[in-house]
Parts: structure tokens; sequence; C-alpha cells
């Protein structure tokens, strides 16, 4: 057996040479159709990163300027309601003014309708006064001082037990659960 290479033999190794010429060829434009794949998908991807963008800066922008428009909204109410609260407060004490001035007109009253007339229009301020929870702070003889209402004037002894409420000078009041202004009070002195 003659070693002798066969014409087969020949060709066998002929085309594995021409299919690894072919492959290089073959691989670099699959890898340029991967490129051109890569580069396609990035540039879609990049494409939709940019309008999700766009999007996402007219979200913003609407989001801010309705921000904008609700800040300047509370604003002008809370002006408005500034302004105006006092309107009602004011309507309910133009009946106690009108009282006064047509208890003034009467030019020969006696006192008995002075007084009458000024306990009227004292009822009615009152009432005024609370419809607008403005509430008296009277305290009762013998109450225990409380700083957060009452304003000591001064100590006095007293036959009552000490920092409690002697005499109440002039009366104190509360708008809503707020001290307007506190009672002025003496209170017992410890002994």
């Amino acid at each position: 057996m003659s070693q002798n290479p066969t014409p087969a033999d020949n060709a066998q190794p002929a085309d594995a040479a021409a299919t690894e010429a072919v492959r290089p060829e073959e691989a670099e434009a699959a890898a340029a159709a991967n490129e051109t794949d890569a580069l396609a998908a990035l540039t879609n991807e990049v494409s939709a990163l940019k309008a999700q963008n766009a999007d996402l800066a007219e979200q913003f922008l609407r989001a801010k300027a309705e921000a904008e428009n609700t800040r300047r909204r509370a604003e002008e109410e809370t002006s408005k309601a500034r302004k105006f609260a006092v309107e009602s407060f004011a309507d309910s004490l133009l009946a106690v003014a009108d009282s006064l001035e047509a208890g003034l007109a009467i030019q020969e009253a006696t006192r008995e309708q002075l007084r009458e007339g000024s306990e009227a229009t004292l009822k009615q301020l009152k009432s005024a006064l609370e419809r607008h929870k403005v509430i008296q702070i009277e305290p009762v003889g013998g109450t225990k001082f409380d700083p957060h209402q009452h304003q000591a004037i001064s100590m006095v002894p007293a036959d009552q037990e000490p920092n409690t409420v002697v005499t109440v000078l002039q009366k104190g009041y509360l708008i809503a659960d707020r001290v307007l202004r506190p009672a002025l009070v003496t209170v017992a002195a410890p002994k």
C-alpha cells in the first residue's frame, strides 16, 4: 500500500482551506450584522429614552405649573379670608351700634329708660360676641388661679385657700379656645 494521495484525499484539505477562507469573511459579515443590529437597537433605545425624557419633562412642567397655580389660589383665598373674616362680626356689631344711637337720640329719657336701653344693648352685644365664639372668662371667688386665663394684679390676705381668685377686676375673654384677654384678678396670698 502506497502512501500516494488520491484525488479524493486532496479534495478534502482543499475544501477545508476554502472553508477557512470563507469563514473569516462570514464572521466579519456576521459581526457587522450584529454591530448593525446592536447599533439599531441602541438607536431605538436612545430614541425611546428621548421620547420618555420629553414626556417626563412635559409632565414635570405641568405639575410645576399646577403647584404654582394651587399656591397662588391658596394665597388669594387666605388674603380674602383675612380681609373679610371680620365682615360677619362687624355685621353683628352694627345692630349694637344702631341700638346705642337710638338710645342717644331720645332727648328726654328717664334714668329707668336709659338703664333699660343700656341693659338691652349690653345683652345684644354679649349675644353678638357669643355668636362669634368670644366667651367671657369670669372666674368666681375661690377659683384656682390659672396663669393661662388669669393675670394676677396683686396678692391679698384672704380667708380662703392660697393661690385662688379673691376678686375679678376685669373680665377676660376667650376666642374659640384661645385667650383674647386674660381676666385681671387679685389672688389669695399664702398664710
